[in-house]
């Protein structure tokens, strides 16, 4: 259910047809846990938006989105909604038929406000089951790593299961290595190792990925981006799964393999809680 729409800075709830997001998939977003009225992880949303703007050469003006953002928040907390889950978009705008991007077109930005979702809490303590996707994503380094509207890989894997036991499904790409949940990124750890699928042939560089990499190395804990092949998830001691609105979830069951939820993994479900107990 959508609670509030801005187009522009502007309370809208309709959007051209002819915008080139709907038409093509031709722009980027975010999906941003907010509590008691505070952004959490903002520095990280911000700055993979700019980088993947910079990456469609999609102009973006920041200071113009973070004014917006800032009086939409203010405006959802007066109306007595400090909690929610904000979507920021940014698509090029209106500028007719053709993959052309014409120089007259203005991108829009839009902000809109959605209820949090409430996940059930023995995802975070007890893990959850890992369904294993059949759709493979496909190569691109040319979006990797950004999140761009065009989702339909994911929409097609999410589309696989309706069994209410898994939460969450594992994504391979087309040559068969690990890289995400449809949702979610993916960690495992091996001898001490915190180990997580590099990005750049395909998938989306989480934001909540970064801050668990960047505090692993703060606490000492060796770190490991690199290709990961799927029987390398039968071996891990840990596996959790992990994005910036749910925090993390441990795996407790991916195909015949079951896990428990280990010390490394708790150790950064703590500094997750700290971060949004500030």
């Amino acid at each position: 259910m959508l609670l509030a729409s801005w187009v522009d800075g502007k309370p809208v709830a309709v959007l051209p047809v002819d915008d080139r997001g709907l038409a093509y998939g031709d722009g980027l977003f975010e999906t941003v846990r907010v509590r008691a009225g505070r952004v959490a992880l903002v520095d990280g949303h911000l700055q993979r938006l700019v980088r993947g703007a910079e990456m469609l050469r999609l102009p973006l003006d920041v200071e113009a989105l973070l004014a917006e953002t800032r009086a939409f928040l203010a405006e959802q907390v007066a109306a007595g909604r400090p909690d929610f889950t904000l979507k920021i978009l940014l698509t090029r705008g209106s500028a007719g038929r053709g993959y052309q991007p014409l120089p007259e077109a203005v991108p829009r930005r839009l902000l809109l406000a959605f209820p949090s979702r409430v996940w059930p809490a023995e995802y975070s303590r007890d893990g959850i089951a890992l369904h294993e996707c059949r759709t493979r994503l496909g190569l691109n380094p040319a979006l990797a790593g950004i999140k761009h509207l065009n989702r339909l890989e994911q929409v097609l894997a999410r589309a696989e299961w309706d069994d209410p036991r898994y939460a969450e499904g594992l994504l391979l790409d087309i040559d068969g290595r690990v890289i995400e949940g449809t949702m979610s990124n993916l960690f495992l750890v091996h001898d001490g190792v915190l180990v997580t699928p590099r990005l750049h042939r395909c998938g989306v560089a989480g934001v909540m990925r970064s801050f668990l990499l960047a505090r692993a190395l703060t606490l000492g804990i060796a770190v490991a981006e690199r290709d990961v092949a799927r029987e390398e998830l039968d071996g891990a001691d840990e596996l959790f799964v992990c994005n910036s609105n749910v925090g993390i979830w441990p795996v407790r069951e991916l195909g015949s393999r079951r896990y428990t939820p280990g010390e490394l993994t708790r150790r950064l479900q703590g500094e997750v809680a700290t971060l949004w107990s500030r």
